[in-house]
């Protein structure tokens, strides 16, 4: 029970701080706006330069942008506990770290997963593009893997913020090569060789795959492997992220370095 009273309750209220209720209209640039004019600065150089279609570029860019909050609130569950000065009660408590720091993931999860939907939504609405109705349910389950399995590199990201003290800037290059990496704006299999072994180990790259031949019409059988692949890499960067956080902790404690980074 108490395991659950720190996985839910503490995650949750570890949100609400993370992101300062308090004035919550920051939210509505950050998640909402940004998403959106993103999506219309790589839809309109797409039409400029010739290359693909309106769809190509809304897709990649509305599910990328649930990385936002999967990479910068995961880094900042660490990076925030340490500005605030609870970072050393923090690991000093004697709760469980799987609970602990899950908690924390799953309403960062559902973050992603809500601006995604929404900026894929608004996009195609103002865009005019055609997805059909019968395809949303699909794409809805694949933007939840793809949130999943980002927050797996986010907790990663949390776990290096023991060493890392600007987190901004980790999430920022990471998110950076999610762009560049997973096919949001150029197709994966039109990158060089380097590149799409790169982007095979990257999360978002199999779920944005998956959302684009959902969007066309396949069934989620026909794309299963691919969002197995999502959450198994998920999965692989969230116990690396629980393996080093658990090795920097104990690090910290026999070199008394918490407070150094």
């Amino acid at each position: 029970m108490n395991s659950l009273r720190i996985f839910f309750v503490g995650g949750l209220t570890s949100y609400r701080a993370l992101f300062n209720w308090l004035t919550p209209w920051i939210l509505v640039p950050t998640f909402l706006l940004t998403p959106l004019f993103q999506i219309f600065l790589f839809v309109y150089i797409g039409r400029t330069a010739g290359v693909s279609d309106d769809r190509f570029f809304l897709i990649g860019n509305a599910v990328v942008n649930a990385a936002v909050p999967c990479l910068f609130a995961m880094g900042n569950t660490i990076g925030g506990e340490r500005n605030f000065g609870t970072l050393p009660l923090l690991i000093a408590s004697p709760a469980r770290r799987v609970p602990l720091f899950l908690g924390r993931a799953l309403p960062v999860i559902l973050n992603g997963f809500l601006v995604a939907v929404f900026a894929l939504l608004v996009g195609a609405l103002v865009l005019r593009v055609d997805i059909p109705p019968a395809t949303w349910g699909g794409i809805a389950v694949a933007i939840a893997v793809c949130s999943v399995s980002c927050t797996g590199l986010g907790l990663l990201g949390a776990a290096i913020a023991l060493r890392v003290r600007e987190t901004a800037v980790l999430s920022n290059i990471a998110l950076g090569i999610l762009i560049v990496f997973a096919g949001v704006n150029v197709p994966v299999d039109a990158m060089p060789g380097w590149m799409q072994a790169v982007s095979g180990w990257l999360p978002m790259t199999h779920g944005i795959e998956a959302i684009h031949a959902l969007a066309s019409g396949r069934s989620v059988g026909s794309v299963g492997g691919a969002l197995l692949t999502e959450v198994g890499l998920g999965a692989c960067y969230a116990l690396l992220g629980l393996a080093v956080l658990r090795w920097l902790e104990w690090e910290s404690r026999v070199r008394a370095t918490l407070d150094t980074a």
